[in-house]
């Protein structure tokens, strides 16, 4: 880009982007994608291990799935989940060390 360009994000480059850090605005998702950035987990374990219920589990795998953060393989009758973006999992690991340096 030289000097005096003005270039613009496009709109949707935005909008994406708004829905990721919506998506990291809420606690819960942060500590399912933290849980799964350590481990693949089934839907069973990510509610003991959070101390939740399968459906509220369920329904924020769906959102985070929706926005291709997660991915999930099936082994017999179990989904197991695991991350599906290396940038946002660095997003999250820098932010918590932030918080954490400090």
């Amino acid at each position: 880009m030289k000097q005096g360009d003005h270039s613009f994000l496009a709109q949707a480059t935005v909008d994406e982007a708004s829905r990721i850090f919506k998506a990291l605005g809420d606690g819960t998702r942060i500590k399912i994608l933290y849980l799964l950035s350590q481990e693949e987990c089934s839907v069973n374990h990510i509610a003991e291990v959070l101390e939740m219920t399968q459906s509220a589990v369920s329904h924020q795998l769906s959102t985070l799935r929706n926005l291709r953060l997660v991915k999930y393989r099936r082994e017999g009758n179990t989904f197991l989940y695991t991350y599906d973006d290396d940038h946002v999992i660095s997003i999250l690991n820098q932010v918590i060390h932030h918080i954490e340096h400090e």
